[in-house]
């Protein structure tokens, strides 16, 4: 089973809009402590077994971490449980801050 993507463009581009998108960073606490994209709620990917009731399962929820492969590997994990609409953002935030609008 694939994992759905959104480049950070993309995501940049919703949020510009005012849409309102759940994002969950499954970064550590020192990791986060740099910074977080706004309006992203932060569940630690070793958290996210015990804090499934903080997790939408009836819409789309876009998973973030540092590069993208903690994000895949949390929407891998939700799809095998039915979350069906969860979506990694590709690069993660390396690629977020690469991508800042000048």
């Amino acid at each position: 089973m694939s994992v759905a993507q959104i480049e950070p463009t993309e995501l940049r581009r919703r949020l510009n809009a005012g849409e309102k998108i759940e994002m969950i960073d499954v970064r550590e606490d020192e990791e986060v402590a740099t910074g977080m994209i706004p309006g992203a709620k932060h569940i630690p990917l070793g958290q996210i077994p015990a804090r499934l009731d903080e997790i939408d399962k009836s819409g789309e929820v876009i998973f973030i971490c540092r590069s993208g492969r903690r994000s895949e590997h949390a929407c891998e994990y939700l799809q095998q449980l039915g979350f069906d609409d969860v979506v990694n953002l590709t690069g993660g935030m390396i690629e977020w801050y690469n991508t800042e609008e000048e």
